[in-house]
């Protein structure tokens, strides 16, 4: 991809990267205490799903865990019935399903998030749109593809494992982003993605410890 083109698109990348640089949590070896949400921009072992992982070269990546107390079906149901995301994920404002049937290796999905305005560009969405390359089901789950906008182009891939632990189970996360909009300013795209890891994290904690997702049945 060729770098930056336009006037339009040095605006889009300004309004991406303008947030606050504070310090990122380092993931350590011990066990994330309840409630905590721990972040490492570079861990020293990648997440798998089935083998496969982030993209292994990609200069922005950022890896993210909490313990959610509730039931693994809960938890993976909330994560793979992706045309509910927005109904708890505040991050997400538009989802199309791309395929039918069970939520699967091969299926793929559209969905569009917001890119909040700064003094030099308006609002704005990316659109992105994943496909499922690895699933193992209850366990993780492992989507790739692109996230555009005017100007801006970003290559994501993303890792999910879920782990059962005592009282809950322990969610696991990892995204790399390539492309040259994020690459010039990689210490901020690290740090917008990190922020987004973990808002996603705490909205499916939410969600599924909601007590109308944890009814006995």
């Amino acid at each position: 991809m060729s770098g930056i083109r336009s006037t339009r698109s040095t605006r889009m990348r300004a309004a991406l990267f303008t947030v606050p640089l504070v310090a990122a949590g380092i993931l350590g070896a011990a066990a994330v205490p309840a409630g905590a949400i721990a972040t490492a921009s570079h861990p020293a072992e990648s997440l798998t799903c089935r083998g496969e992982g982030v993209a292994p070269d990609a200069l922005v990546r950022s890896r993210a865990e909490t313990v959610i107390h509730a039931p693994l079906r809960t938890i993976w149901k909330l994560q793979t019935d992706v045309e509910r995301w927005p109904s708890w994920q505040g991050g997400v404002t538009t989802m199309k399903r791309l395929d039918h049937g069970p939520f699967r290796e091969g299926s793929a999905f559209r969905w569009t998030t917001p890119v909040p305005p700064n003094p030099t560009t308006p609002a704005t969405s990316l659109e992105i749109t994943s496909t499922v390359e690895q699933l193992r089901h209850n366990s993780c789950v492992r989507w790739t593809g692109p996230a555009v906008a005017e100007g801006l182009r970003i290559d994501g891939v993303h890792v999910w494992n879920f782990t059962k632990v005592k009282g809950g189970v322990r969610v696991s996360t990892e995204e790399t982003h390539t492309g040259a909009e994020v690459e010039a300013n990689v210490p901020a795209a690290t740090e917008i993605l990190r922020q987004g890891l973990e808002a996603w994290l705490r909205d499916l904690k939410t969600a599924a410890e909601a007590p109308t997702h944890n009814r006995p049945r």
